[in-house]
């Protein structure tokens, strides 16, 4: 019998492209510009020590190793202990271990980090897991050298919520509200709306948050797309998906909220539209960077 692996680990490497290794690889390679701006922005230096918070699979620390000289470090902190044994696997095979730590911890308290160690925190979609996320902004300047930076990118949800009971994931199910509603009920009883930490924050408060920690020199760029297609996914994938670790695949909760005539019409409706991606794609993004307060007094 296979291991069981902990939520963040199945979602990451699995949920999230429903099971499909191709689907996966396309996933990855539309976040590998993500990657490539939290780095540019965070202006490493060929020694630094950086901190990811949140690292996942481990996508922007690795590439923060590739581009650190040969002194430079990479602290791994996640609050899976299975992607921290999964990144420290890929670290050994890629003979990267002596340059690599890893730290079991959750954003928000970042104790098993010494103050003053790192020179840059990074993160990419993490703060939408955290409820405290000005305990994390503080944690993240108290492990900070004087002058460190922190990159950040993250998603801005409670921008671009589906409106109204005509919209299920961007597809128009103004045909099946009813059922559409009880599906959306679904969602909302495990992550409700202004209360989840997903759905708790805007760019504006990350700029607040940034302030109030003690960063200067703060810059956002909010990113907002809206697309009139989406791309065409096959069904069966779709149903193995779910937009984060914290939700089930989307199988298991159609099947919790719907009864099997509802299940069919809703499956008959939806399905062409996800198969032929006739839905909307809507998204706003942020990327923030900042300095320690006290950057001025070391450049």
């Amino acid at each position: 019998m296979a291991e069981e692996r902990d939520r963040w680990h199945r979602w990451l490497l699995d949920v999230r492209h429903g099971g499909d290794p191709e689907y996966r690889e396309q996933v990855l390679s539309a976040l590998y510009p993500v990657r490539d701006e939290v780095l540019d922005r965070a202006a490493l230096r060929p020694d630094d020590t950086l901190l990811d918070v949140g690292a996942g699979d481990g996508l922007i620390a690795f590439g923060a190793l590739d581009r650190l000289g040969p002194g430079g470090r990479v602290i791994f902190s996640d609050v899976s202990s299975d992607l921290l044994d999964h990144s420290h696997e890929v670290a050994a095979e890629a003979g990267q271990l002596s340059r690599c730590e890893f730290v079991l911890a959750p954003a928000d308290d970042l104790a098993a980090v010494r103050d003053s160690t790192v020179d840059v925190v990074t993160t990419r979609s993490v703060l939408i897991y955290v409820a405290d996320k000005a305990a994390a902004f503080a944690e993240f300047r108290r492990v900070l050298r004087p002058g460190g930076r922190i990159s950040l990118f993250e998603p801005i949800n409670v921008l671009m919520q589906d409106c109204g009971s005509r919209q299920f994931f961007g597809y128009d199910v103004g045909a099946v509200a009813e059922i559409a509603a009880k599906v959306s009920a679904e969602f909302a009883g495990i992550q409700p709306p202004g209360a989840d930490p997903m759905l708790d924050f805007d760019d504006r408060d990350l700029v607040r948050l940034a302030e109030q920690a003690g960063f200067a020199d703060v810059r956002l760029d909010l990113r907002v797309t809206v697309r009139k297609q989406r791309p065409a996914s096959p069904w069966d994938r779709f149903l193995r998906q779910s937009g984060n670790p914290n939700l089930p695949p989307l199988a298991e909760m159609l099947e919790h909220a719907l009864s099997p005539a509802e299940l069919a019409a809703f499956t008959a409706h939806l399905r062409p539209l996800v198969e032929s991606g006739l839905g909307e794609e809507r998204k706003a993004v942020a990327y923030l960077s900042a300095r320690d307060s006290l950057a001025g007094l070391v450049d």
